[in-house]
């Protein structure tokens, strides 16, 4: 949960059969990043980061992005959607789309992005609520008829419960006071996962461990004191996919950390996640 700059890009070729490879294998930003931004912007392709105007043909997910999400945080979730085929469009309370009836009669797909740096999440909750047309139950009702939920660090504390979503058969909780945790601070860092029996690295900033238990329950990672790190998970006739570490995380945040870009691989995740939660007939793993 940090404050990013908006509209950091990834689109190069390299990147693209890098993650190709790993899929097929798998199954605050500082002002620095401003240059990134700006050039982004400049160079067009894509709302990632501008307005609200859709992209693609494919399924339509929709971004939260808001007082309640980070800045650049609901960019790097559209450019990871982008990258997978979705039509992606920003709702919120400054966007042409907005929560009410009939909000996501369209929508494959709502994501919850990630809070700002030191944001507690009850913050964040009264954030989205203060907007005049959100209730959580419009977001519970559109997913338990059959819609999916991707929440992203923020977004994966928010779907547990007292304050958040209940969208999980378990609750969310905090890694880094976690017994055993890797990483015991705020501070920005790579954190180790197991990934379906694979040691890897990813983006890491004060995200969430859940707990849950249940039919229909996958646990996709793990950290390495064993809370669950990825998780998706049934909830009515939908599915709901959260994770602790940032898979949409560009290469701009590893760098303005110091930290050893591992957006590739993120990215790659990220698509095992998407991928998962869209998926028709879910596979249980302990």
């Amino acid at each position: 949960m940090r404050v990013r700059w908006a509209g950091v890009r990834r689109g190069a070729a390299a990147l693209a059969v890098a993650v190709a490879v790993l899929v097929a294998s798998a199954c605050g930003a500082p002002l620095e990043a401003a240059g990134d931004a700006a050039g982004a912007a400049a160079g067009g392709g894509g709302a990632g980061a501008g307005g609200s105007a859709g992209s693609g043909r494919g399924p339509l997910a929709l971004v939260y992005r808001g007082p309640a999400a980070c800045e650049g945080c609901a960019e790097a979730a559209y450019d990871m959607l982008e990258h997978d085929g979705f039509t992606v469009r920003y709702i919120g309370p400054k966007e042409r789309m907005r929560f009410g009836p009939g909000a996501f009669a369209s929508a494959a797909l709502y994501v919850q992005p990630g809070g700002t740096d030191g944001q507690e999440v009850s913050s964040a909750w009264g954030l989205l609520e203060s907007d005049a047309g959100f209730s959580a139950e419009l977001v519970r009702a559109y997913v338990r008829g059959g819609g999916r939920y991707l929440g992203l660090c923020m977004g994966g504390y928010l779907a547990g419960e007292d304050p958040g979503y209940g969208l999980l058969p378990g609750d969310s909780g905090q890694y880094i006071r976690s017994p055993g945790a890797a990483v015991t601070d705020e501070r920005d860092h790579l954190v180790d996962v197991d990934w379906r029996g694979r040691g890897l690295r990813m983006y890491f900033q004060d995200g969430p461990y859940f707990d849950v238990q249940g039919p229909g329950v996958q646990v996709l990672a793990r950290y390495t004191n064993g809370r669950a790190a990825a998780v998706v998970a049934a909830y009515g006739a939908g599915r709901v996919a959260v994770s602790g570490p940032h898979p949409e995380a560009p290469s701009a945040w590893y760098r303005d950390y110091g930290l050893a870009d591992e957006s590739a691989t993120g990215l790659g995740l990220g698509e095992d996640l998407l991928h998962t939660l869209m998926a028709t007939s879910p596979h249980p793993t302990p």
